[in-house]
């Protein structure tokens, strides 16, 4: 998409959904008291002390991978909030779900993709790590990796639009559903994208 190739856009994209993700990491903090919540490969034992858009300014500079991976990494950690209810992203686990979620994207868009150890090392943790990060995900996934042109554009329109309109939101604006175990920002059907190319957007 042209639009991708634009240099200044991609910066305000990392922030923004840097923002975005850190809403929502606190946000599923606080909401774990009151929902239960199970620990996976991705859970930290401690909160990493690098922040979200730290961690993903360097994904972004040394992951080389094409912009559209990001769209497709954030399209993929709604996937799998929607089809993991019970593994919100929090602060314990959003940097391994986004070192894996960015690696995955890379390796089904990219033609040309670094290997595991490196993304290990652009993360900050083993090569053996990644692998099972990267193995829970696609299960997680469902192995349902494939972007429909559709679902693409209508994620990609709606974070331009937000983007271009307004500062990134706030938890209160930022569409949680916090009593509907929505984890993620957006939660689009796919089907509906692509038969009616509608945004649908839990109220909180």
């Amino acid at each position: 998409m042209a639009d991708l190739e634009n240099p200044s856009l991609m910066p305000n994209l990392i922030t923004y959904l840097s923002c975005l993700l850190q809403k929502v990491a606190e946000s599923n903090d606080v909401n774990c008291r009151f929902q239960p919540q199970k620990v996976s490969v991705f859970h930290g034992l401690t909160r990493p002390t690098i922040s979200i858009q730290s961690y993903l300014d360097r994904i972004y500079k040394y992951a080389n991978c094409s912009p559209s991976c990001f769209i497709v990494a954030y399209i993929y950690l709604d996937w799998f909030a929607q089809k993991q209810p019970t593994l919100p992203i929090n602060s314990f686990n959003v940097h391994r779900l986004l070192i894996t979620s960015v690696m995955v994207a890379a390796k089904f868009m990219d033609d040309i993709y670094y290997n595991n150890a490196y993304y290990a090392k652009v993360g900050g943790i083993s090569t053996t790590e990644m692998n099972y990060l990267e193995v829970d995900f696609l299960f997680g996934l469902g192995f349902h990796l494939n972007v429909a042109p559709n679902t693409f554009h209508t994620y990609f329109t709606y974070l331009q639009r937000e983007i271009m309109l307004q500062p990134p939101p706030s938890i209160a604006e930022s569409s949680l559903s916090l009593d509907r175990s929505l984890k993620v920002h957006l939660c689009f059907n796919e089907e509906e994208s692509s038969h009616q190319n509608q945004q649908q957007q839990l109220a909180v």
